[in-house]
């Protein structure tokens, strides 16, 4: 080996060590694109998921207020939702079809974040005359329901219905709430702590339970990042 040529080249090398130490970092920061759910505004979706009055809504769209009754005779508000995230969906106790998977895919992503005082879920009936509050209770007590966590709710029905169709735009079916109306969707819908929606998912199934949970953990970073 040549001493000479190492001990000469030996500050070079070290210099290109250390550069690499430093710049390689900032080059992956640079290259990074952050990664970040999309905002659901109504010009973003199918037109007939959309109200005709809001369908020219491009930006800050956001939840309306609501107030509903829960399985414990409690009125819930989105104050009690404020600085949440949450996975809201819209189902009936004696529904034998959908609803059954949808439950059971709430259950577990209850379970999952069972700790995490970042995400609550929020689930409407879609048959409040139906799905009293002693109804509710005893779904909820069957579902597992951990109370503080996961609202199961009756309320107005029009006001119920307005929700799905002009704050959610989780149903494609038009109406106005009144007796003769009925919704029924797969849909989760995932909402950010500003009352925005930032995702879409089919209660039903699994893979787009996994995308749920990729797609929260999105969010948190997102959140942290800020």
């Amino acid at each position: 080996m040549d001493f000479n040529f190492f001990k000469k080249s030996f500050p070079t090398l070290l210099f290109l060590a250390l550069f690499s130490l430093v710049a390689l970092p900032v080059f992956y920061q640079l290259l990074k694109v952050d990664q970040k759910l999309k905002i659901y505004n109504p010009a973003d979706l199918n037109p007939r998921l959309v109200d005709e009055s809001i369908k020219h809504v491009q930006k800050n769209h956001t939840i309306a207020n609501f107030e509903l009754i829960n399985q414990n005779g409690e009125t819930i508000t989105n104050q009690d939702y404020q600085d949440k995230i949450y996975i809201a969906d819209f189902f009936f106790t004696r529904c034998p079809t959908i609803c059954i998977a949808m439950a059971f895919h709430m259950s577990e992503l209850q379970e999952v974040y069972k700790n995490d005082d970042d995400i609550l879920f929020l689930s409407h009936s879609v048959t409040p005359v139906m799905d009293s509050v002693p109804v509710l209770k005893a779904y909820a007590e069957s579902k597992g329901v951990i109370d503080g966590k996961w609202n199961v709710t009756t309320g107005s029905k029009k006001h119920i219905y307005e929700l799905a169709r002009k704050s959610y735009f989780a149903v494609i079916d038009e109406g106005n709430g009144d007796e003769n109306d009925f919704i029924h969707t797969e849909q989760f819908v995932l909402i950010d702590k500003e009352r925005r929606i930032r995702g879409y998912y089919d209660g039903t199934e699994k893979e787009d339970m996994e995308k749920l949970k990729k797609d929260i953990s999105v969010l948190k970073e997102e959140y942290r990042n800020d």
